[in-house]
């Protein structure tokens, strides 16, 4: 990962009526409730009203300065394996690290349509792989969720009638599990920095980026899910980013988060408060939280994680700064 050299930091302090007061580069990591509220079934309308809705909520964030945009695709991603499953018959199913990439373009299209005319920009969408080590532990721990919730019964049937593995889910429900490597390094890279360059919003590693391996001289696709915060943090220190924006489903970090109790941490910083992981969910809230460590960790910049409702809150979010800020 790429280290900045200095060290400043982007407040996101304004609100809907008011510009956003901003320096340099800005990525900002939709949340899964960008694109799907619960109980719904994961239709484009659904998911480009739910865009539109969120981005309306950001638009001072959107309207200046330099802005990555990265989301994640685990319900898209699941649907699509489920689609590929039930044709199988017609039609020969692809490998996982291909149905990433066919999500990254079904909801970069989406962005792609509802962006510009709340932002009053063109949106980029890119292609983005990642690469992953092939010897990575998670291989054979698979921990990320993708596709649908379901109740326990249905969850146990699946296992016993497709070979699946699920586990609960922060206590939403029931998923498939696959692996889940970290991301290492961000190929597109450069091309995220020329695009920025023209004043596009970039989007990019959409559902963590396509997961890759280097063998003998190339890249080669591997079946996995990267998580899209931990990508988010590789791209954010790969460009040299100030702030590194995590939106989600509440507006911070609870200190009881596995059982939605506690009040909100307004803080945390990276060397001092790494205990808190060890009572976050491993499938939602604890990759936040480690990518924000991360990300601060190796540019001594700042990250926020909160929601899209609460981003013009200034008592609101989680803000991760480094151990040594004032």
């Amino acid at each position: 990962m790429r280290v900045r050299e200095d060290s400043g930091a982007v407040a996101v302090d304004g609100v809907a009526e008011k510009p956003l007061e901003r320096m340099g580069l800005t990525v900002v990591a939709l949340g899964g409730n960008a694109l799907l509220k619960k109980g719904e079934r994961g239709t484009a309308a659904e998911q480009r009203a739910n865009l539109a809705s969120t981005f309306r909520k950001i638009a001072p964030l959107l309207r200046e300065g330099e802005l990555v945009l990265t989301h994640g695709n685990g319900p898209q991603v699941g649907n699509e394996l489920l689609r590929q499953e039930l044709g199988a018959a017609e039609a020969p199913p692809l490998p996982l690290y291909l149905a990433v990439a066919q999500t990254q373009a079904e909801i970069g299209a989406l962005i792609a349509a509802e962006l510009p005319p709340v932002a009053g920009r063109e949106a980029v969408v890119l292609l983005t792989r990642v690469v992953v080590d092939a010897d990575d532990p998670a291989f054979e721990n698979p921990t990320k969720p993708v596709g649908p919730f379901y109740d326990e019964a249905k969850a146990r049937e699946l296992e016993h009638e497709r070979g699946w593995t699920l586990t609960e889910d922060a206590g939403r429900g029931w998923r498939r599990v696959v692996p889940s490597p970290k991301p290492l390094e961000i190929l597109e890279l450069e091309s995220v920095r020329s695009l920025l360059q023209g004043g596009s919003i970039v989007v990019a590693a959409g559902g963590g980026g396509i997961p890759v391996v280097r063998r003998d001289g190339r890249v080669d696709g591997v079946d996995a899910v990267i998580d899209k915060d931990l990508a988010s943090a590789v791209l954010a220190a790969g460009l040299g980013a100030e702030h590194l924006l995590i939106l989600t489903q509440v507006p911070a970090v609870l200190r009881d988060f596995e059982r939605g109790e506690g009040e909100p941490i307004p803080e945390l910083r990276p060397g001092r408060d790494e205990a808190i992981l060890d009572g976050l969910p491993a499938g939602s809230m604890r990759p936040k939280v480690e990518a924000a460590f991360q990300f601060v960790l190796a540019t001594g910049g700042k990250a926020t994680i909160t929601s899209a409702d609460a981003l013009g809150d200034a008592e609101a979010g989680t803000t991760i700064v480094p151990a040594s800020a004032p």
